[in-house]
């Protein structure tokens, strides 16, 4: 099939066949990758402010975009929500399943949240404290249970069904997916998921793991244990415990001292 003029024309400025496409070339370049002048030096106090106004004023309005239409949005979303939950952005929320945050809970941007019709009265349980990162995505067919302070990075799956039944028949007939198949999640307290994790189906986080990037988790995890790898395997056990503090020594007369 020949090339169309338009074809031609992108080519030979690619290539800079003439002194007119090299122009041309040149002209590209400059609107793909624009280069401005250096400023002199005293103009430096100026730029930095308006730099920091910039952002300032986009602060702004986050905040204000947050506090009157994504968080009043959220709150009528959700079954029950906490006291000082925070939002980098409103979560995509797709299906009938039911939502319970707890208080001090952050949920971080371009986060998506959906069920099937596979159960009645789904649920995604967020604890107190829990840290939900940027883009993550969350499949809740019968129950995910996110537990006190557990930090989850960005860019994780969470899913407690595979979304469709193994049969390839009945996958072409668009059946429903057998309720067996379907296995809560949970992440215990103090968890770590690191960022581009996959936790499936079924399974349970012990508290305080921690789960190395980019690991597809489908078998459960012992408490305080580092964990990674596709699948993931635990490598570590009795990994990240409570560090011990000394109580501080009490004094004679039940008095303590400041330095």
């Amino acid at each position: 099939m020949p090339m169309t003029v338009i074809d031609s024309l992108i080519l030979k400025t690619r290539r800079g066949d003439s002194a007119f496409f090299r122009l041309l070339r040149g002209i590209a370049r400059m609107l793909v990758r624009p280069r401005a002048p250096r400023f002199p030096a005293f103009f430096k106090p100026v730029l930095r402010f308006f730099y920091e106004l910039h952002f300032a004023c986009i602060r702004i309005a986050r905040l204000l975009i947050t506090v009157l239409y994504r968080h009043p949005l959220f709150q009528g979303r959700c079954a029950t929500i906490g006291k000082n939950v925070s939002l980098d952005g409103l979560p995509f929320i797709d299906g009938h399943l039911d939502i319970h945050v707890g208080d001090d809970v952050w949920l971080g941007g371009r986060m998506s949240i959906s069920s099937g019709r596979f159960l009645e009265r789904p649920q995604l349980v967020i604890k107190d404290r829990a840290e939900l990162s940027w883009n993550l995505a969350i499949t809740v067919n019968r129950e995910v249970v996110i537990e006190e302070d557990v930090k989850i990075s960005y860019d994780c799956r969470i899913s407690d069904s595979d979304a469709h039944p193994r049969e390839s028949d009945l996958r072409a007939q668009k059946a429903s997916i057998n309720p067996k198949d379907i296995r809560a999640v949970r992440i215990c307290k103090h968890a770590w998921i690191g960022n581009g994790t996959h936790i499936m189906k079924g399974v349970t986080i012990g508290e305080g793991a921690i789960i190395g990037a980019n690991s597809v988790v489908m078998s459960n995890v012992p408490p305080y244990s580092l964990a990674f790898g596709n699948p993931a395997e635990v490598y570590f056990k009795n990994y990240g415990r409570p560090s011990k503090k000394p109580a501080p020594p009490a004094s004679g007369d039940g008095s303590s001292k400041v330095d």
